[in-house]
């Protein structure tokens, strides 16, 4: 079998219509070319009109992957803090099973890794509720409180 070939027949006018998109084409270029010229004569290279458009439209594409990046910490963080009061609930459970036992309980002033353990988790917790201007209780999502705080800042 012979190779067949397709060949498209196009209207006179389409013809124009694509000679003059493509010298359009080729005419921004040269004024592309031109003004990128232009503007690295005058202006030094940290104060290039083009140099500043390209970093801001580069900057905003990175800000749509760190706020998916904070995202996924604040998700990591909940996660940890939620641990973290598994443990809690897993010292009571130990201060239960220790006064059954009848043996001594453990002081939470005696236990400086639990005290600051706790100190640290309150005054983050604080400090959320302060940037959000939030007062409700303890038991609210951190994370909620956070990101609250950054949408109100931003």
């Amino acid at each position: 079998m012979g190779e067949r070939r397709h060949q498209f027949q196009h209207h006179p006018a389409t013809d124009d219509v694509m000679k003059l998109m493509l010298k359009a084409n080729h005419d921004l270029s040269l004024v592309e070319r031109h003004l990128r010229q232009e503007f690295q004569a005058t202006y030094p290279d940290h104060a290039n009109p083009c140099q500043l458009v390209a970093r801001i439209k580069k900057i905003q594409e990175e800000m749509a992957s760190l706020k998916e990046t904070c995202r996924q910490l604040l998700k990591e963080k909940q996660d940890l803090i939620d641990k973290a009061g598994s443990l809690i609930g897993q010292r009571s459970s130990l201060q239960r099973l220790l006064a059954y036992c009848d043996l001594p309980l453990m002081n939470d002033s005696d236990d400086m890794i639990y005290t600051n353990f706790n100190q640290v988790i309150e005054e983050w917790a604080d400090q959320m509720r302060t940037k959000t201007g939030d007062e409700k209780g303890k038991d609210e999502d951190i994370n909620q409180m956070l990101f609250s705080a950054i949408v109100q800042n931003n």
